[in-house]
């Protein structure tokens, strides 16, 4: 059985200081960070920069490597449309089943498709000896705190709706997924989430890489 959970909760979040979980926000400040990982995807991610189009939003994607390299036009495309890109391994690597040395390789092969030193593990995995060579390489380690759940298709659309509305806050870091698993979820989701923030006077930023990294 898969397990997860929706909202990674603040004890945990501190456990890992290093890891960038959400962003600090003024009470009246209401931003919210939608990202999407596994992309580009023909189909999929064409029809998620043509729905943040249309509410102007801007949002980070984190991108497979493999995927990047099969698809460039795409990825050309989320960069004109000023979304910002993340690195998120060659081969959607599960960091507990690599070696330190195979893991910063797979990323590193990823970066020769673009450029960016922001960086999500795929699954939320990664040992600490691979987190802290990727900082040593200058990426910040982007991380949630509100997990869409769009790829499970134990779940419906709605419930993935319920879950962002339930836990989502002002500087929130909110995951979605440009795949095909995602998809039949995702379509449905992300224009409700969409159009509910913004009727409540929230905006959508990209994720952009920190002057200052976190601290070792």
């Amino acid at each position: 059985m898969q397990f997860y959970l929706h909202h990674i909760p603040k004890w945990y979040q501190a456990l890992k200081p290093k890891y960038r979980w959400r962003y600090p926000h003024e009470d009246n400040d209401n931003v919210l960070y939608l990202s999407f990982d596994d992309g580009p995807i023909p189909g999929v991610t064409p029809w998620v920069l043509d729905c943040l189009k249309t509410y102007n939003a801007k949002a980070s994607f984190f991108c497979i490597g493999d995927n990047a390299q099969k698809h460039p036009a795409i990825l050309a495309q989320i960069v004109e449309d000023g979304h910002s890109l993340g690195n998120h391994t060659f081969n959607h690597f599960k960091g507990s089943q690599y070696s330190t040395e195979a893991y910063l390789e797979n990323t590193a092969l990823c970066a020769k498709e673009f450029q960016s030193k922001l960086f999500r593990p795929p699954y939320g995995r990664i040992k600490k000896a691979q987190a802290k060579g990727l900082r040593a390489e200058g990426f910040e380690i982007i991380m949630w705190d509100v997990l869409a759940g769009d790829w499970d298709s134990k779940l419906s659309a709605e419930d993935c709706v319920k879950q962002i509305k339930k836990r989502a806050k002002p500087g929130s870091i909110i995951v979605f997924h440009d795949s095909i698993k995602a998809w039949p979820r995702l379509k449905i989701a992300l224009e409700e989430i969409l159009e509910y923030y913004q009727e409540k006077g929230f905006r959508f930023e990209a994720i952009r890489p920190q002057s200052t990294a976190i601290a070792e």
